[in-house]
């Protein structure tokens, strides 16, 4: 079934019931409707309640705005609800309080409220009877810019002369400006109504007259891109912005639902830039926090602003370091929030770099570089963010190297603050230096070999490094993954002294983790250490996170840990989210989360967002997961309204309801129908799955039970709460007295033409359903022709193409038992009537010709209207139309030129139109020359030219819309004149419409088909050197009624 008009919902039960039914739903609030909605650019020509005047009409497009979404919701269909009416202004203003007058003239689009105000109070219906007016204007009319408006009023006296004024000004045709005259109705229409046309208008007819008000309403304010959420910090700037479809547009706003007043500038700043509006908050507090909205006149936007406290998390603080003469001291950190600067300190005092200090910002990560480190250089060593009360800390250890005389061939050893002999375990950050500085001692100077073992094989020594300084005594050797490598290769250094050796691997990786073994040998002996290292990194990406348990407002978010934790435990997770058109993520929490789900709330609903997640661990925050698929928030529907039994019989139940007042983002799936017994709680399901109906017949019910109803709203997020029938219903049918509801226009003599369609419906009532029975003259209906069509509500008789026969008195009666109820109709099929009979000439004189006829035989079965007389030269046979609409059956056609032959012919006419033929003389009739004698003439010198002058004018005409029309009338003069055909003082020469003729000086303006707009005032003008002549008539137009 096709979508019906908006407004109202058709509803056409099966075949077995032949039941339609026409359900106007209610009008939804403004604040229902969506900014995406369409509107159609189509004039309707409903008037507001108590006005008149025509508004725009909704038209129930697919909106523009449907992505495609994943499997985890559905794009939301559009409601069963229909677009709002158009709202009466004047109507709202007389009734507010004048509290509320600035919000209605904002949600309204009204510009000038004072002067509304002002004319609004000027009002007053005239309630005294007027002798000019019929029906006088309403006191004040409404119309959206753009669309036009027709003003209508009624007169007393159908030819009576009407002014219109604006604002006290006689308005005057234009292409904008149209007046209409049909009958005794006077109509002023505006075109493409603009703000200028928002004024007082009179209609003024003799000394008296009638007023209106004309509001023109701007169209509504419409968001073109819509608000972004905010997260910021305290002290921070805030800006929102947000485009309209209107340069200078009135807009508002609001913080949690309260208007943002301009003195509150102090705080808020208000900006606009063409269709772009700004708000601005330059030092955001925590009081900041909550829901942003701009308002216009044709929906709002809405973002959420949340203000976090400053606070700083540290994801790697400094760490104590023991380092030996003339090496580097590295102090390094990493914050949260990469613009924070801070303070270096030395035990307590601030530092200040120079060339061999160095301090250094690069994103999070803070460091303190120390060169060529000294004994003074041993301190405490302090980070202190700037505007935060917290101060990281560490201290250097100067480590001096003893040299004891050592008696020569001493055995070499390896000296460590902890030389147990169990691995001690070294951690480094990937990314950072592996700096591994092994003290020594040895005579001879030992050979340093260093081995790491990653599996279980045997640990394979290195050849001696070939750059080994001579002095040395000795060359080193070290092994790394089972690999020769030399002392520079790759990311490898190994440089070794007397005293010490030193390992370093630039830019540690998670390969490097292992157990190195030191090992120094000389001819006295060896020593050993196993030095255990560990690389930790920030955890991997967490997989995309899933969302489940979508409510209005919020959701649940479910994730899996990362699949390496970088060797440090994942100390809590961090959510973000955005909405899904936007790039701004936003971070939904600053404690850490420790669970591996999330409920997030204070979402909007109907709007798509997506989620990610971060793992964090002691050395910082991982990469973020992928975005979870797209999800909205939706909330199920309000309980449907209005819920009513409209019939019941032995076995069915027909109910019918209205729609949610709340429906939500989602839409409306359908609705599902459950009856229950009374007392008992199993409900049973009135039909499979779901229904887009508002009605429904629910059939196969246990007769006389007692049943309870119910009906849910569905979308999908789920079913809303239910409604239920206040009273147990019993199914039993209800006898009712049969009685036909005659319509109005029925009761009166109904007449078709011939060929027309018959279709005359009459409703009835009655319980159980009537037998209908049909007679014509009180005999049963018989021929194929004639249908009757029977349905539990209405009878119908149709006739596909009437002929006379069809004419008659019909009966119609519905009988339930021994009760009954009559209806009696008059049908009336007309047609054209048949010529007049016996046309003849009963004298001729002069310039006149007498003619007689009579009657036509068949009238059409309607009352003749008049008669048609024409007549023709002989030498052209050109029929021309002497009289029209003529009553009598005997007439004289004057003005017959003499010599000439005429035929005469004669049409009959009712109410369908003109007989197809017509009665024709059959002779001509000759008008004879007078006898005279003749005298030669006596020739003067005479100017022969002479001024036009018109020898027949124009009459006026009344005419029927639809049927070409001619104007005739005759003129002389010498020379020939020139001719001019004007209607209402314009000249038509140049209208295809119409069509001249000049023939002998008889002129024709002929007019296709006429409407009501070519009535006026036509002058024909005739025009030479002797002067010019002028005649004129009114034609007027009628409309067939």
């Amino acid at each position: 079934m096709p979508p019906m008009p908006p407004r109202c919902l058709w509803d056409l039960r099966g075949n077995e019931e032949r039941r339609h039914t026409l359900e106007v739903l209610p009008a939804p609030s403004r604040a229902s409707l969506v900014p995406h909605k369409c509107w159609g650019a189509s004039v309707g020509g409903g008037q507001g309640p108590g006005l008149g005047g025509e508004v725009p009409r909704p038209l129930m497009c697919p909106c523009p705005f449907r992505p495609t979404w994943s499997s985890s919701f559905r794009t939301p269909r559009d409601p069963k609800l229909e677009a709002p009416a158009e709202e009466d202004v004047w109507e709202i203003l007389r009734q507010a309080p004048p509290s509320e007058y600035e919000r209605i003239a904002f949600q309204h689009g009204v510009t000038d409220l004072r002067g509304m105000l002002r004319r609004l109070k000027g009002m007053k219906r005239d309630e005294r009877k007027s002798t000019a007016f019929q029906k006088k204007l309403q006191p004040a009319y409404q119309v959206s810019k753009g669309h036009k408006i027709r003003l209508t009023v009624e007169l007393a006296d159908p030819d009576a002369e009407v002014k219109w004024l604006k604002n006290g000004q006689e308005i005057q045709m234009s292409g904008r400006y149209i007046f209409e005259s049909v009958g005794t109705k006077r109509t002023l229409t505006i075109s493409q109504c603009s703000l200028a046309d928002d004024a007082a208008y009179q209609c003024v007819v003799g000394g008296e007259k009638c007023s209106t008000e004309l509001f023109v309403k701007e169209p509504p304010v419409l968001i073109t891109r819509a608000l972004e959420d905010q997260l910021v910090m305290v002290g921070q700037r805030v800006e929102f912005e947000c485009e309209v479809s209107e340069e200078g547009a009135q807009v508002k706003w609001l913080k949690d639902g309260v208007e943002l007043t301009r003195e509150e500038t102090f705080k808020y700043r208000f900006k606009k830039d063409g269709q772009r509006h700004h708000l601005i908050i330059n030092e955001a507090t925590m009081e900041d926090a909550g829901h942003y909205a701009l308002r216009t006149s044709g929906g709002q936007a809405l973002a959420e602003l949340i203000v976090q406290e400053k606070k700083l998390e540290v994801y790697q603080s400094i760490a104590d370091l023991a380092v030996g003469a003339k090496d580097q001291a590295v102090f390094k950190c990493e914050v949260s929030d990469e613009n924070v600067r801070g303070v270096w300190l030395k035990n307590g005092k601030e530092l200040v770099p120079d060339s061999r200090i160095k301090v250094s910002h690069i994103g999070r990560v803070h460091k303190l570089t120390i060169d060529d480190v000294t004994p003074e250089d041993e301190a405490d060593y302090s980070f202190v963010p700037e505007g935060f009360a917290c101060n990281l800390s560490a201290k250097l250890h100067f480590m001096e190297v003893k040299i004891d005389f050592v008696p020569r061939q001493e055995p070499p050893k390896i000296h460590l603050d902890c030389p147990g002999r169990t691995p001690d375990t070294i951690v480094v950050v990937a990314g950072n230096k592996l700096r591994l500085d092994v003290p020594i001692s040895g005579d001879p100077a030992p050979t340093v070999i260093w081995q790491k073992t990653i599996t279980q094989g045997k640990k394979a020594p290195a050849q001696p490094a070939p750059d080994a300084p001579e002095d040395a005594g000795a060359s080193d050797e070290w092994v790394f993954d089972k690999k020769l490598l030399c002392e520079t290769e790759g990311r490898v250094h190994v440089e070794t002294t007397k005293d010490r050796s030193i390992f370093t691997v630039e830019g540690a990786e998670k390969e490097d983790e292992g157990v190195y073994t030191v090992t120094v040998k000389n001819p006295v002996g060896e020593d050993q250490v196993n030095l255990t290292v560990k690389v930790i990194d920030v955890p991997d990406a967490p997989a995309a996170p899933k969302i489940s348990n979508v409510g209005e407002d919020s959701c649940t978010v479910q994730w899996e840990p990362p699949a390496y934790d970088g060797g440090q435990p994942v100390l809590g997770y961090i959510l973000e989210r955005k909405k899904k058109k936007s790039y701004r993520w936003m971070r939904l929490n600053f404690d850490l989360l420790r669970e591996l789900s999330h409920e997030a709330r204070r979402m909007i609903e109907g709007v798509a967002y997506e989620m990610r997640v971060y793992a964090v661990n002691a050395v910082g925050m991982s990469r973020p997961s992928p975005a979870s698929q797209p999800f909205m928030p939706i909330g199920p529907p309000g309980e449907p309204t209005h819920l009513a039994v409209e019939d019941v019989s032995d076995t069915t139940v027909s109910l019918k309801w209205r729609p949610p007042e709340r429906v939500g983002a989602g839409g409306l799936d359908g609705y599902s129908v459950e009856y229950c017994q009374e007392g008992c709680s199993e409900w049973v399901a009135a039909l499979q799955g779901l229904t887009e109906r508002t009605a429904m017949l629910v059939k196969d019910l246990p007769t006389r039970a007692r049943l309870l109803f119910r009906v849910r709203a569905h979308n999908v997020a789920g079913p809303g709460a239910p409604v239920t029938t206040k009273e147990p219903v019993t199914v039993q049918e209800i006898l009712q007295r049969p009685r036909l509801q005659l319509p109005r226009h029925l009761r009166q003599t109904i007449q078709k033409k011939v060929g027309e369609p018959v279709n005359l419906l009459i409703p009835f009532q009655g319980k159980p359903r009537p037998q209908v029975t049909w007679t014509k003259e009180g005999q049963p209906l018989a021929g194929e022709e004639v249908s009757i069509r029977n349905s539990p509500t209405d009878t119908i008789l149709f006739i596909r193409a009437a002929h006379r026969m069809h004419s008659g008195t019909y009966q119609v009666t519905v009988r339930i038992e021994n009760m009954e109820d009559k209806a009696t109709l008059v049908l009336q099929i007309v047609d054209k009537p048949s010529p007049p009979q016996d046309i003849r000439v009963i004298e001729a004189w002069g310039f006149n010709v007498a003619l007689e006829w009579k009657p036509p035989q068949d009238d059409g079965n309607t009352e003749i209207w008049g008669y048609t007389v024409q007549k023709a030269d002989k030498k052209t046979m050109e029929w021309f139309t002497v009289l029209e609409h003529y009553r009598r059956t005997h007439c004289v056609v004057s003005e017959l030129i003499i010599g000439n032959g005429y035929y005469f012919r004669v049409f009959s006419h009712n109410m369908v139109g003109p007989s197809d033929r017509a009665a024709t003389t059959k002779e001509p009739v000759f008008i004879p020359r007078p006898g005279i004698t003749y005298e030669p003439p006596k020739y003067k010198a005479l100017d022969f030219s002479e001024a036009p002058s018109f020898t027949h004018p124009l009459t006026n005409r009344s005419v029927i819309a639809g049927y070409n029309t001619v104007l005739c009338c005759a003129v002389r003069g010498s020379p020939k004149p020139k001719i001019s055909w004007f209607k209402n003082g314009l000249n038509l020469g140049e209208d295809a419409r119409f069509r001249m003729f000049s023939k002998q000086g008889v002129l024709t303006l002929e007019i296709r088909k006429p409407c009501p707009f070519d009535g006026g005032v036509y002058v024909c003008r005739a025009t030479n050197l002797q002067g010019e002549a002028q005649c004129e008539c009114r034609l007027e137009v009628r409309v067939p009624q």
